[in-house]
């Protein structure tokens, strides 16, 4: 998934980037089939008529001039006009149709992709750079714009007129229209040279812009500027960024010009056809066989030829680059979902809260040792369990396992008897409240922050639960009080502070099942002690994990774990384990 700065593409990405399905881009477009005709319909109508121009000057050329005819000349130029105003006004329309088909089919790319990244694990977001996932969304996604708007309506196009203007021009002369295609096979020859070459380009570029990406986010972010000033890094993040801006520029050029002289020789090739068209109607036996007004016209269409080939050529290039950048996104459409909604959840009514662990075992993906090794545990609803131990133990994964945050290797985790993996996510969700000791609050205000976690909740229940949190003195006491910005990621508020506003957003969900993994471990002695009153407040008919090094926090707990390398070594209640002289007891003293 993620790269090594500087390593080029194994082969592994650049065989998915080979195959692509054309079939699968075109599913893209099923549910747009009927705009997408109707658009077809326009560009083949378009098509017809533009190609009563050349005769219309064939006509002006050979019968009205040179007749005088000036009724006839009126009604052929009105004719060239409409056909004109016609042709102009059906392509804004089909223009708005397929543009407004192509956006469509980018929302509901992002959409995907973003609603697929929600649904993976926390395991997927530990092992993949966050500016890679957003340089899949934005840029990647992005890139994609041209081809997904433009592409099918181009190739309707385009194709539609290098058919129609064929059958014009055979209809002028067959003879004349064998030497303008004669130059088509190596021009087909040369654009797919050219597509291989841009689609290379192309995946090394998306690449370059993760990097890129990673940087900004490591470099911009609140904590990335801090570390940076105080590690005294900031020279050498703006050299790395440098260098990536320089790849990339080298990159842009070599995409813009891959194969760019041999397009031109093409060029010059088909401007060149209507030299050889005059010199061949003027060679003796060709002398004579055609009017001046056919071979205006047919040099006009064979004029109007050279565009729509070269742009269903540069179609081709275009889509075939393009695949690098659908084998990316794709590439996270597939990926597999390690924790899923499952196929007919369970319903709790009425959840008490009773939690149960059943001889569970997690490793993480790569991991040679497990976690949590054979753990079982039961806590009855309303009942309050403390996990100890050293750090790097196990505690936290047990929390995180409660949450669902992964699922057991080995074993079962129950709610009311119920498999997590039965409840539907969201209805866990519901049961299940998490504050850890890593806070995030969002870059809004602090009443949007609160209400994140219920939306429909009201002032006096978000005031509540600031008041069960001790934090709302503190809110109610600032200028804009709960309309005050918290800031990237927090930044407005001491540790301390951004913890109890976390505290106070779970406990507006009124969960059944606490889990406080380090909850308090910011908060000073005073605070703590305060906060914990609380909790013990709301914990009286509430199921309540916690986790803490601090055991002046958990020695009221009904049920102390001592926890060490994923297994339970000991269990029991304070006075119990104090008295047995073991682990809880060394860590007690």
């Amino acid at each position: 998934m993620d790269r090594p700065r500087g390593k080029k593409p194994s082969e592994a990405e650049k065989k998915q980037a080979r195959e692509v399905s054309l079939r699968r881009i075109g599913s893209l477009f099923t549910a747009h089939r009927w705009s997408l005709a109707i658009v077809v319909l326009i560009i083949v109508v378009s098509s017809v008529l533009a190609m009563a121009s050349p005769f219309l000057l064939r006509a002006v050329i050979d019968d009205a001039l040179p007749h005088a005819d000036v009724r006839l000349l009126v009604w052929l130029v009105l004719g060239m006009v409409a056909v004109a105003a016609v042709t102009s006004a059906l392509g804004v329309v089909q223009t708005w149709i397929s543009t407004g088909v192509g956006q469509k089919v980018m929302h509901r790319l992002r959409v995907d992709v973003f609603t697929h990244l929600q649904r993976q694990s926390i395991g997927f977001f530990t092992r993949t750079r966050t500016g890679e996932v957003q340089s899949r969304i934005t840029n990647d996604i992005g890139g994609m714009e041209a081809v997904v708007t433009s592409t099918a309506t181009s190739i309707a196009a385009n194709l539609t007129t290098a058919v129609a203007t064929m059958v014009a021009m055979a209809a002028l002369s067959w003879q004349l229209s064998l030497v303008s295609l004669v130059v088509l096979p190596p021009a087909i020859f040369l654009s797919r040279r050219v597509a291989r070459m841009r689609r290379e380009i192309t995946a090394q570029r998306q690449r370059e812009l993760a990097d890129l990406n990673v940087t900004i986010e490591e470099g911009l972010s609140i904590s990335g500027v801090q570390l940076a000033k105080t590690m005294g890094t900031a020279p050498a993040l703006i050299s790395r960024f440098t260098a990536s801006s320089n790849r990339l520029i080298d990159l842009e050029l070599r995409s813009e010009l891959a194969g760019r002289w041999r397009m031109a020789a093409m060029s010059i090739v088909f401007a060149g056809i209507p030299a050889v068209i005059y010199l061949a109607a003027g060679l003796p036996f060709t002398r004579g066989t055609m009017s001046i007004g056919t071979l205006v016209a047919f040099t006009a269409l064979q004029t109007g030829l050279f565009r729509p080939l070269m742009g269903l050529l540069n179609v081709g290039v275009q889509l075939t680059s393009s695949l690098a950048l659908f084998a990316r996104i794709f590439e996270y459409l597939d990926l597999t979902v390690e924790v899923d909604e499952p196929a007919e959840p369970v319903r709790l009514a009425d959840p008490r809260g009773d939690l149960r662990f059943e001889d569970v075992t997690f490793a993480y993906p790569g991991s040679e040792s497990a976690a949590v090794a054979g753990v079982t545990l039961e806590v009855p609803a309303g009942t309050s369990l403390a996990l100890v131990g050293e750090t790097g133990s196990g505690k936290s994964t047990i929390a995180s396992l409660i949450a669902r945050l992964y699922d057991p290797t080995a074993g079962r985790i129950t709610i009311d008897g119920v498999d997590l993996r039965d409840l539907a996510l969201g209805d866990l969700a519901s049961i299940v409240g998490v504050v850890s000791q890593e806070t995030y609050l969002l870059h809004t205000t602090v009443l949007e922050n609160l209400r994140y976690a219920r939306p429909d909740a009201t002032d006096e229940q978000i005031v509540a639960a600031a008041k069960a949190a001790q934090i709302h003195d503190k809110i109610a006491g600032l200028p804009d009080g709960y309309d005050t910005m918290v800031g990237s990621r927090g930044h407005r508020f001491s540790g301390g502070e951004k913890q109890r506003i976390a505290i106070a957003r779970t406990l507006l969900r009124d969960p059944r099942i606490l889990v406080l993994d380090e909850a308090t471990s910011a908060l000073d002695t005073e605070t703590e002690r305060a906060v914990q009153r609380a909790f013990d407040e709301l914990a009286k008919g509430r199921t309540t994990v916690t986790i803490a090094h601090r055991l002046s926090t958990v020695r009221d707990a009904d049920q102390i774990v001592v926890v060490d390398h994923g297994r339970v070594l000991e269990s029991g209640t304070h006075d119990t384990l104090v008295g047995s002289g073991g682990r809880y007891a060394a860590l007690a003293g």
